[in-house]
């Protein structure tokens, strides 16, 4: 047993053991830190890290952008609505979507009804400072990015509020505390996940 291997044993016996019993689905704006926190929270939990975006591109073998720019994005957001019901049925885990998923009633109704929505909330700044470099960002692409992630932002927030959990992001804290936040706030519903002594 390598050295890696033997410290993330020593780690797994020494964490206290969780069981979750739905899969927590991350919501929220692009650059938010779904899919970071998500990872970082599925390793914590023991249980698997899906995406639904990484999933859309693995079936279609095309980037997320590159599905906007040949079929639209009614089409995305069809495909998306499969994927997410199809992964919330597979085994449970952290479920990472895609920032404008949530805004479809059809993907609330079933995250409600077989897992459990953690909204991570950051504000427009914090957003702007992680997404102002990358291109790739579909719906950013035009002439004035900021006022566009805005006028996103301010359109998805009320609908993002309708989460059943809410996390709020803050530009000091690192991955790995976003994500025990993120497990705190999970552990005050026993319906998603506990402690156990094994």
């Amino acid at each position: 047993m390598s050295k890696i291997e033997q410290t993330m044993a020593d780690d797994q016996t020494s964490a206290p053991r969780y069981r979750l019993k739905k899969t927590a689905v991350m919501v929220g704006m692009m650059g938010a830190g779904k899919t970071a926190v998500g990872r970082a929270l599925a390793a914590k939990l023991g249980v698997r890290f899906l995406d639904s975006d990484a999933e859309i591109e693995r079936a279609a073998n095309l980037t997320v952008p590159e599905i906007f720019d040949r079929d639209g994005e009614v089409f995305f957001r069809k495909r998306e609505a499969e994927v997410i019901s199809r992964l919330l049925d597979s085994e449970r885990g952290i479920l990472s979507t895609g920032g404008g998923a949530f805004l479809a009633d059809e993907n609330r109704k079933n995250i409600s009804a077989r897992g459990v929505s953690v909204w991570l909330n950051a504000d427009i700044e914090l957003l702007w400072n992680r997404v102002r470099h990358k291109d790739t960002r579909p719906l950013l692409r035009t002439a004035d990015p900021k006022a566009t992630l805005t006028s996103i932002y301010d359109a998805r927030v009320p609908v993002y509020q309708k989460a059943d959990l809410s996390v709020t992001c803050l530009p000091n804290l690192t991955i790995e505390q976003m994500a025990d936040r993120v497990l705190d706030v999970l552990l005050t519903r026993p319906d998603v996940l506990e402690k156990t002594n094994a």
